[in-house]
């Protein structure tokens, strides 16, 4: 049967001071934890070798550990199996503390993204670094150590979502609120059907005959048009090939179709007098 502990120290040393640990422990917000809650497993670089590890996986119970405090003299301690160990053995928002020593002349800043890139993959939250001292000072050396915490749900778990209803806001009227009827402003000539103008036919089409009711003299101008042999085109935009129809008669030639016509201007409309072919006698 897997031994029950509150806390967990695993380190590549051979051994590391239990009252760093249990102060590192209450740092990181842990609870107070008596030195027989922790169970010390030192020189962890040679677990597998030693037999200590049995299927890759420590003698202790899943999600049973509070904290884990891991200190190593080598960043490369820290591996994916060894990430995913520690994941397995802490509670749900289990807290973890990892120290690593580096050399006193290496960029600090690369190794912590490093340390900080293991973690988040490994699926711990909250990762970031914390100025705690080394738990085993080495010469030529300093630390590196960063917290963070186990994820408070576990692989499989399920909540319900509550589903959010958008609710309209009520508003309540008093009978004697002083209400307008929108009817009441508008007056009798706002109600009166609008009239269209009507549209003839004389203004439709791009030939613009007159229309059968024509009253605006329309008819009457094609009427005189067919009696003197012209068209509406010969009439509203007159043109003149030698250029003398528009001066009158005495500048016509015999085929002039505007002879006996008064004298216009070439482009404007000829004006009929109403006696043009009304009987001299």
């Amino acid at each position: 049967m897997a031994a029950e502990f509150r806390a967990l120290l695993l380190t590549d040393l051979v051994a590391v001071p239990i009252g760093g640990v249990l102060s590192a422990i209450k740092d990181v917000g842990g609870e107070i934890v008596a030195e027989n809650d922790v169970l010390v497993i030192t020189q962890g670089d040679s677990l597998v070798g030693m037999g200590l590890v049995t299927g890759g996986k420590l003698p202790i119970g899943s999600a049973s550990v509070e904290v884990i405090v891991s200190v190593s003299k080598a960043l490369d301690f820290f591996s994916e199996q060894l990430l995913e160990e520690i994941g397995r053995l802490l509670k749900p928002g289990g807290k973890i503390l990892v120290q690593t020593s580096l050399p006193s002349n290496e960029n600090i800043d690369k190794e912590k993204l490093t340390l900080e890139r293991k973690l988040l993959y490994a699926g711990f939250l909250d990762v970031q670094a914390t100025e705690t001292k080394a738990f085993v000072p080495l010469e030529s050396t300093k630390s590196l150590t960063i917290k963070c915490k186990k994820a408070s749900w576990t692989v499989g778990s399920s909540f319900s979502i509550k589903k959010f209803t958008k609710t309209v806001p009520r508003i309540q009227l008093d009978d004697e609120s002083d209400l307008i009827d929108e009817d009441s402003l508008l007056t009798e000539e706002d109600l009166k059907k609008p009239q269209l103008p009507v549209v003839g036919d004389c203004e439709v089409g791009s030939t613009r005959k007159a229309c059968k009711n024509c009253t605006c003299g329309r008819a009457e101008a094609e009427e005189k048009a067919v009696k003197l042999d012209l068209t509406a085109d010969q009439i509203n935009n007159p043109k003149s090939a030698c250029g003398s129809c528009g001066l009158g008669d005495a500048f016509r030639c015999s085929g002039c179709p505007y002879k006996g016509f008064p004298p216009f201007k070439l482009g404007e409309k000829v004006s009929l007098p109403g006696n043009l072919l009304a009987a001299d006698i």
